[in-house]
């Protein structure tokens, strides 16, 4: 690894062109906090200092940052082939990255479409579901059921789908024929659950209820993720997922795992498909494909998905969709380069080998001031934080200002603080994140 930076580099000039995502651009502007190097599990600030990287970039950079192999790829990669149309023409890097990646996806998911994020994925699963039942002859199959809380993307579908109201209110009716099944936060009897609750798999059955309102036959898909993050990290009770995939399959209805964020290691497997050994029939991937270095996403179809297309005249398109930079060489390059070092140094599973210390580490907080409910499952925890009335987000955004100042990273969303490290990350890390915001809510008013 190399040895930090330890200059201060001059903000920018002029800061106001730059429109940030997902971020109050005027308070930012007025003390902004800008990284300028990144090595293992650390990011450099522009004034010097050193923070470490306690949600993995945006949940996505699982290998750390700074990896030989995958920097050395984009770089052999650019000087070899840059781009490749990707409509009527293919480069090998493609079929490679898909055959290796259909080897570590449990099942019959072993057809591969290439995006570039995870808002891609789920607009193009969201679409294959549709176009499947049309292929298959059942075209009044055009409904899509989300789930409450659900986070699925920015784009008109996902957000459709998804059921965070901060992110739908703004963009008026979206996408019409769509419904919600209801969550599964703030069960009493789950409060402080370590691992897997074990109330709430009787929430599946709310899609009985959406199956009795809008008919069966006109669902085309469910999507849910089988551990929603952007919502505050979210378990799924034990038997949820199971009984979800039960009832998809007694109405003939396609089942999506949003796996966004579970993907690439995060729950101790390569997916939590093979976590939680629930096969869907489609399944939605980015972020740590290609360890957040290059945008790209990629979405999994069952045999009986892919199968369905390919009728008719060999020589026609069949499925109108895909995207000018879908499986572009230098993104496939560092996927590939991301697989060899998540195999070459264990990664999927190496984690598993501190569960034991992290959670222990994640429910020490349990206690501390204006701390309601502690949940972690695999490397992922949440510590969710009592809410000022008037006031939501401000307990969680000042613990985020205040860990920032003293050198840790963390993810908020509402009053939820959210942890997902690196999988490089060693017990003096854990420690350190810990005791960190142990002191950090001691001081939140």
């Amino acid at each position: 690894m190399k040895a930090p930076l330890t200059t201060k580099t001059p903000l920018p000039n002029d800061m106001e062109a730059y429109w940030m995502g997902f971020t109050p651009n005027r308070a930012f502007k007025k003390n902004p906090r800008l990284f300028v190097a990144a090595d293992g599990m650390y990011y450099t600030t522009h004034d010097g200092r050193q923070v470490m990287d306690g949600i993995s970039g945006l949940w996505c950079c699982n290998a750390g940052h700074n990896q030989p192999r995958i920097v050395k790829a984009i770089q052999e990669q650019v000087a070899e082939l840059d781009y490749s149309p990707g409509f009527q023409i293919g480069h090998p890097k493609a079929f490679e990255l898909a055959n290796r990646l259909k080897g570590i996806m449990p099942g019959d998911l072993n057809h591969i479409f290439f995006t570039n994020s995870g808002s891609e994925s789920v607009e193009t699963a969201l679409k294959i579901a549709i176009a499947y039942h049309r292929a298959r002859g059942e075209g009044h199959r055009t409904r899509l059921i989300g789930r409450e809380k659900g986070y699925h993307g920015v784009n008109f579908g996902g957000m459709s789908v998804g059921g965070m109201p901060a992110n739908r209110k703004m963009f008026g009716t979206l996408v019409a024929g769509v419904d919600h099944l209801r969550h599964t936060h703030g069960i009493e009897e789950n409060l402080f659950t370590k691992g897997q609750p074990e109330h709430g798999a009787y929430l599946a059955d709310d899609l009985e209820r959406l199956c009795e309102l809008h008919d069966p036959s006109t669902i085309a898909a469910v999507i849910v993720e089988p551990i929603a993050g952007s919502a505050g990290v979210i378990m799924p009770p034990k038997g949820y997922l199971e009984r979800l995939r039960a009832i998809t399959k007694k109405h003939g209805i396609l089942l999506i795992w949003d796996e966004v964020i579970t993907g690439f290691g995060r729950m101790g497997k390569p997916f939590a498909s093979n976590y939680f050994g629930v096969e869907a029939d489609i399944v939605c991937t980015a972020k740590a494909i290609a360890n957040g270095v290059i945008p790209m996403g990629a979405v999994f179809a069952h045999d009986h998905v892919y199968d369905a297309f390919m009728q008719g005249p060999e020589e026609l398109i069949e499925l109108f969709h895909g995207y000018t930079y879908g499986g572009n060489p230098m993104a496939c390059a560092a996927a590939l380069a991301t697989l060899d070092t998540y195999e070459e140094q264990d990664l999927f599973y190496k984690g598993t080998k501190l569960w034991s210390y992290w959670e222990d580490a994640v429910h020490s907080l349990r206690g501390l001031p204006h701390v309601i409910d502690i949940r972690n499952m695999g490397l992922i925890g949440a510590v969710e934080l009592e809410s000022i009335p008037d006031k939501v987000t401000k307990r969680a955004t000042d613990a985020f200002l205040k860990a920032y100042d003293k050198g840790l990273l963390i993810r908020t969303t509402g009053d939820i603080i959210a942890f997902s490290p690196p999988l490089i990350i060693e017990k003096a890390h854990i420690d350190f994140m810990f005791e960190t915001m142990r002191d950090i809510l001691k001081t939140i008013d």
